[in-house]
């Protein structure tokens, strides 16, 4: 990529697209072209080739999508999977009329089967059943990495995939209905704190393990395999570390000082046992991530004004 060239970020004000711009700034690209969702609904194919037609970018980075936890997953199947189907057919299919010069797509963990082979790698996509309660929002994404790979293959269209791992950072969701579990749980700490609560409430046992990664370090990865990968497949994006979600509470309990105790609400359901990436070959192309879990816990917790709760 050239500082001149014209980059178009899709879901450029949600948690990752707007760490890639952050990024991409802070790098010296300064031709960013984004549109609100107010502004273009990526649902309508019409309207995207529209601005295709009109933006003519040489690059996209493809970071929108309807997305959510476990609640909002399974609550919505139907718009989960409608929604990001649309939306990356749309902009993808753009990028090859358009003429777009690479394309990358991003993915999530939640792509891999519910009890793949740990740590997760690349070669374990459509090797078992998913984990029901996100299924659909999976199958959207799996598409996307197959249509990625099908434009390569029939039409020579240099789009590539990344998965991420779970992320966390500046510009995430705190509505307890559609959150993930990290920002979920800082929310719950601070107004237990706030309103001298005696105990937080988590889901599950709280046993399951998970991975979790600062936007601006997937960011930063974003930009750097913009510029190195072109192929087939998708490359994971995460630290290669993970962690139990009781330890991801005790973590954030003491960053917030929340002096309270724990209890477990067994009736929710725990999620997939363990999802942690293989980070091998990302590493081995020469890129680490470099924000540890409770640095950037602090620092996110640190910038919050609470207008982020709703």
């Amino acid at each position: 990529m050239n500082k001149t060239d014209k980059i178009y970020i899709a879901g450029h004000r949600g948690m990752v697209g707007s760490a890639i711009q952050r990024s991409l700034e802070a790098a010296g690209f300064s031709n960013i072209v984004s549109r609100t969702s107010r502004e273009l609904d990526l649902r309508d194919q019409q309207l995207v080739k529209r601005f295709f037609d009109q933006e003519r970018p040489d690059y996209v980075f493809l970071a929108a999508a309807k997305v959510g936890g476990i609640l909002a997953n399974n609550t919505y199947r139907g718009e989960f999977l409608y929604d990001n189907l649309m939306i990356e057919a749309n902009i993808i299919e753009a990028a090859r009329v358009y003429g777009v010069t690479k394309l990358m797509f991003l993915g999530s963990s939640c792509i891999y089967p519910k009890l793949a082979p740990q740590p997760l790698t690349e070669d374990a996509l459509l090797t078992g059943p998913l984990e029901p309660t996100n299924e659909p929002y999976a199958i959207a994404k799996i598409t996307g990495i197959k249509l990625c790979d099908a434009y390569r293959h029939q039409y020579g269209c240099d789009f590539i995939s990344v998965m991420p791992t779970n992320l966390y950072g500046p510009n995430d969701n705190y509505d307890l209905k559609s959150s993930h579990v990290l920002p979920a749980l800082i929310r719950k700490f601070h107004e237990a704190k706030v309103n001298n609560e005696k105990e937080v409430v988590m889901w599950g046992t709280g046993l399951p393990k998970r991975e979790f990664l600062h936007a601006d370090d997937l960011a930063d990865a974003c930009v750097f395999l913009m510029r190195e990968f072109s192929d087939y497949g998708f490359v994971n994006i995460g630290t290669g570390e993970d962690l139990a979600i009781l330890e991801l509470a005790q973590t954030i309990k003491e960053v917030v000082g929340y002096q309270g105790e724990i209890s477990h609400d067994m009736t929710k359901p725990d999620g997939t046992p363990r999802k942690l990436m293989n980070v091998g070959k990302l590493n081995a192309m020469g890129w680490k991530h470099t924000i540890s879990l409770k640095s950037g816990i602090e620092q996110v917790y640190a910038s919050l004004t609470g207008e982020e709760w709703y």
